[in-house]
């Protein structure tokens, strides 16, 4: 998921400690197929997302190569999360408060809309508020998303009798939430793919409108317009798909997110069905008293320590959806096969989700962790020595692995802000997210002025000190486990 997976996980701290929440609703309020019901409340909302998505990623993905001209591509992604970082912080308790879940996550589907329309007449001056608006409208979107699940995973609990825990029941929800959000990435690289290629019959080496060796340009070697020395003239210019296809891409898009609009509107019920006189934890907490929670959580040492690797989160998922798409996929194949490459990414991405709590609850977090490290270290070391080439598959497996990696990082990381914070998780995953989406910003700032190879080196550096700092934290643990006042992050881990 580059920024559509890494999004969703990052908010789901709301939701959980807004899901633990008493709902003052009783079994016979409810009619006998209402657990029916609260499963299509969940296709239904899942649906919505994943052709939202399906066109958000689709589009984010070509914004570095289709608009290369100034850059203002990766200024557009640059907006997006600068923007989502205030969002975070001052508008879901607002937002939500006076539309309510549903119409929350509505709305905000329409603050998307602009984005893409944006598509038809790209400029910095169309592009740029579109992005603002996108960043403006995740916040409270995310936000409604994972309070809904919560609200009526409790409610299905009363439904059931309690026979079935509310908290194993969110597990569930969200899982079957990702089931369908995991696919927007594999298909709207996979929509964008057949549009753009369709009807092109030359070879992808073909896609590049003069003669540029590959292997030399390409890749890690790639540079970014800006950096290239004035006489410097490598002949390599991206040939720009037609635009009746770009539009006719744009309006599949558009037309997916006026669905997903209407899709929460006419199917999903409202949430006062299931919360009646509930109170969430984000009544009464105002935009800058979650921004004072969020600060003074900075004073714990394990949080400190976990910012760096928070950030490389942030800067590895920016890097696979701007640079490589731009330096690697475009540069070595053509603008057309970013969407088929970024598939293999969103699949990666799917399985891992799905695998990694099964490999932790055998060999161990930390085990874990280290070996993702190790993995990903050498992913970047081969990409750093690998010459291009034309051939198509190579890219896929590259992002693939990437893919595998980030899957892993997001669910390992995000958890243990959970876990290193009991009490304290609104504050911990709002720095999680901040400073995730952070890191995006700086490597979207910088991607029009470094070179891949400079890109490359500095998540090398970025990961090493956070994994200098997630080891800090195993071993401070390790020893107050071993001394006469520590079973608390034990008890913990096994319960997770």
């Amino acid at each position: 998921m580059i920024n559509g997976s890494v999004e969703s996980e990052r908010n789901g701290s709301t939701a959980a400690a807004t899901g633990k929440e008493k709902v003052s609703v009783e079994q016979d309020e409810f009619g006998p197929r209402e657990n029916y019901r609260v499963i299509k409340n969940i296709a239904v909302l899942g649906f919505a997302f994943m052709i939202h998505f399906t066109a958000f990623h689709g589009t984010s993905n070509l914004q570095s190569s289709v608009h290369s001209d100034g850059s203002v591509g990766a200024y557009t992604l640059a907006a997006i999360y600068g923007s989502l970082i205030l969002s975070n912080i001052f508008l879901p308790v607002i937002v939500i408060r006076w539309l309510g879940c549903k119409w929350t996550i509505v709305v905000s589907f329409i603050a998307y809309m602009p984005y893409i329309a944006a598509q038809f007449y790209p400029r910095f001056y169309t592009l740029i508020p579109a992005g603002l608006a996108v960043g403006f409208g995740g916040g409270p979107l995310w936000c409604a998303k994972c309070t809904y699940l919560s609200v009526i995973a409790e409610a299905f609990s009363i439904i059931k009798k309690r026979k079935v825990q509310a908290d194993y029941l969110i597990v569930k929800f969200f899982g079957l939430f990702f089931v369908f959000y995991q696919l927007a990435q594999v298909l709207g690289n996979l929509i964008s793919f057949s549009v753009l290629s369709y009807g092109d019959e030359e070879s992808p080496a073909h896609n590049i409108t003069t003669t540029v060796n590959i292997s030399e340009t390409c890749g890690a070697n790639y540079l970014a317009p800006v950096d290239r020395p004035l006489q410097e003239d490598t002949g390599e210019v991206f040939n720009r798909p037609d635009t009746a296809k770009l539009n006719i891409l744009t309006g599949i898009f558009l037309g997916c997110m006026a669905l997903a609009s209407l899709s929460v509107a006419i199917g999903v019920d409202s949430m006062k069905r299931y919360n009646m006189n509930r109170t969430g934890s984000g009544v009464g907490v105002s935009g800058i008293r979650m921004l004072v929670i969020t600060a003074k959580q900075l004073t714990n040492k394990y949080q400190i320590l976990l910012l760096p690797i928070t950030m490389f989160i942030g800067v590895e998922q920016a890097f696979i959806a701007v640079d490589f798409t731009a330096s690697f996929v475009a540069c070595g194949l053509g603008i057309s096969y970013i969407g088929y490459a970024m598939i293999s990414f969103g699949l990666a991405n799917a399985f891992a989700a799905a695998v990694t709590p099964y490999i932790t609850k055998v060999i161990g977090r930390f085990p874990m962790i280290l070996a993702t490290a190790i993995f990903h270290l050498a992913l970047i070391v081969f990409m750093l020595l690998w010459k291009p080439t034309d051939q198509y598959w190579a890219y896929s497996i590259i992002v693939a692995c990437w893919g595998l990696a980030d899957g892993i990082w997001l669910i390992q990381i995000n958890a243990l802000s959970g876990i290193l914070f009991p009490g304290n998780e609104e504050a911990a995953f709002s720095n999680f997210r901040l400073w995730e989406a952070t890191g995006s910003v700086i490597m979207y700032a910088t991607s029009p002025v470094l070179s891949t190879f400079t890109k490359l080196i500095c998540i090398v550096v970025v990961m090493s000190i956070g994994a200098v700092g997630y080891t800090s934290i195993e071993v401070m643990e390790y020893r107050i486990k071993k001394g006469a006042a520590g079973k608390r992050f034990e008890m913990i881990q096994q319960a997770s």
